[in-house]
């Protein structure tokens, strides 16, 4: 889940379209935009507080074609994108039913992902500043 809610909606948009034979589907929540309060935690061990409201979207399918009646997929993500969140509860639904090209579509996006964060980890590592303390002789 942590994949799709993280991936661009344009990387889900075409891990889609590569599907050749897509399952019906039909929505048993459409997708809705609200709010979702977020807590924190000081130096992530003191008191939990709330830190602020996020806007998320939410959706939920279900499969309706031969071997996936019944199977339900939700999709979760930050922002208000309510396709993003139907195509995350579709790709959700389809790995329910053990769809081996959602699996491989996933370890690319999570390949994407990853890329992404060491770009960004690249890119600000020159910027890092280490702190220390001297310690004075009596």
């Amino acid at each position: 889940m942590g994949i799709l809610a993280k991936s661009p909606r344009t990387a889900l948009e075409r891990a889609w379209d590569e599907i050749a034979d897509k399952p019906a589907y039909r929505l048993l929540r459409a997708p809705e935009i609200g709010l979702a309060m977020v807590r924190g935690r000081i130096a992530g061990t003191g008191e939990p507080f709330n830190l602020g409201e996020l806007t998320m979207t939410r959706a939920a399918v279900q499969i309706t074609g031969p071997g996936g009646l019944g199977v339900t997929g939700y999709g979760h993500v930050a922002g208000r994108d309510p396709r993003h969140a139907e195509l995350a509860a579709l790709f959700d639904a389809m790995l329910q039913r053990g769809d081996g090209r959602v699996a491989a579509a996933l370890e690319d996006l999570a390949a994407e992902l990853a890329a992404a964060r060491a770009a960004k980890a690249a890119k600000v590592a020159p910027s890092r500043v280490e702190f220390f303390t001297l310690v004075r002789g009596e």
